[in-house]
């Protein structure tokens, strides 16, 4: 029985992971990289899956080791660096979650023609049930498998009707025509950056998933995150891909819903719905459970009353929303400031990798360190340039 009970939280934590990576800005995002860069759009997806495995693994383990959560790490490296992270993650979070309202707003738009701010409260609603029930832990697990296993099937169906050119692809994904540095950090930082790669460390911690014993396990469940969400965006980029390399033209007011219509007809919309709405939905949870998991340890009255203040994180997203629309340039920063925040969370997780006083007498492996300080070193540069050369749009 127990046994079982891990399974299905180790799983439970790799799709919340996922599918709070897979949201209305990942949908968008992946639909005008392929526009863009048409077939060497694989190369960027395959950097960034293994720049998304580096960052994952040291993440994950350090924590279960450690048996602590990611600001209580950072304030063991640094006194105060936990806080400042918690602060950063959760503005990143609620900024985030907004534009995941507004995108579930979209998705029940398409699906039943109400308007983007009534499908707002619609998901909103749906999402605030999960944390009503007792056991929500084991609800969101559930939830989040079942959306996830449904975004997959329809995925590949899109991506079978529009007849992408697979051949092409999978030759410009190891010799593009173009190396976008841009498109890499963005779907980095949009997989694993923020609040996203603590998701399932802290479910796991929360389950009680913890300690030396249980890393082969933790381990599977991390690789198997980045393997959802990337087998998600490669059908997505894939059915992309095959509606651009027929001259077609996306609309560019909602690039991923001309991606299923073109591929699939009325048909397709109304499945870009159900993604849309079940993306938006699943990261609503993740983002509000996550960024609460970074206060928990601030006073413990949130310990208590988590599951209302995931609630109240949830109706302020909605509400900031419902007042001002879609924050478009909100989530462009949000975007870029996600790359820069993992350089920090990961080079703190790696530094807190060597400390006894964190992590006992685990030993780290030697090449998940090397491995981790590329991609610190990497996504700090590449997060610089991104974020130059998005303020002057920002501002603009």
């Amino acid at each position: 029985m127990k046994r079982e009970r891990n399974w299905s939280v180790l799983l439970g934590a790799a799709f919340l992971m996922a599918t709070s990576a897979v949201g209305p800005g990942f949908l968008t995002q992946t639909t005008v990289f392929t526009q863009t860069l048409a077939a060497s759009f694989g190369f960027v997806i395959l950097i960034s899956i293994l720049l998304d495995i580096g960052v994952q693994l040291n993440v994950w383990r350090v924590i279960a080791v450690s048996e602590k959560r990611a600001q209580d790490i950072a304030n063991l490296v640094l006194p105060g660096l936990g806080v400042l992270i918690s602060i950063l993650i959760v503005i990143g979070g609620l900024t985030f979650n907004i534009g995941n309202v507004g995108g579930a707003g979209l998705g029940f738009n398409a699906l039943f023609g109400v308007s983007s701010e009534v499908g707002a409260i619609i998901a909103a609603a749906i999402a605030i049930v999960i944390f009503l029930v007792k056991e929500a832990g084991k609800l969101m697990d559930r939830f989040t498998q079942i959306l996830g296993f449904l975004m997959i099937v329809l995925m590949i169906y899109v991506a079978f009707t529009s007849s992408p050119p697979v051949g092409e692809a999978v030759v410009k994904t190891f010799a593009p025509d173009k190396i976008d540095i841009i498109a890499i950090v963005t779907l980095v930082g949009g997989t694993v950056g923020g609040y996203i790669t603590f998701a399932g460390g802290h479910r796991l911690l929360d389950a009680g998933i913890k300690g030396k014993d249980a890393l082969p396990s933790i381990t599977r469940s991390a690789v198997s995150g980045i393997g959802l969400a990337s087998l998600i965006r490669i059908f997505l980029f894939l059915a992309a891909l095959g509606v651009v390399s027929q001259g077609l033209t996306l609309d560019p007011d909602n690039p991923p819903a001309s991606v299923f219509q073109l591929a699939a007809g009325n048909v397709g919309y109304k499945l870009f719905g159900i993604v849309m709405a079940s993306a938006a939905i699943t990261s609503v949870i993740g983002a509000a459970y996550t960024s609460v998991t970074f206060i928990r340890s601030f006073h413990k009255g949130i310990v208590k009353y988590e599951n209302w203040v995931i609630i109240g994180f949830i109706v302020v997203s909605t509400l900031i929303f419902i007042s001002i629309g879609k924050p478009v340039k909100l989530l462009i920063l949000a975007g870029a400031l996600n790359g820069l925040i993992l350089p920090l969370t990961l080079g703190t997780i790696l530094v807190a990798a060597y400390k006894k006083n964190i992590i006992g007498d685990y030993k780290h492996p030697l090449w998940l360190t090397i491995f981790g300080g590329f991609v610190v070193v990497v996504m700090a540069a590449m997060g610089g340039y991104t974020l130059i050369n998005q303020l002057p749009q920002l501002f603009s």
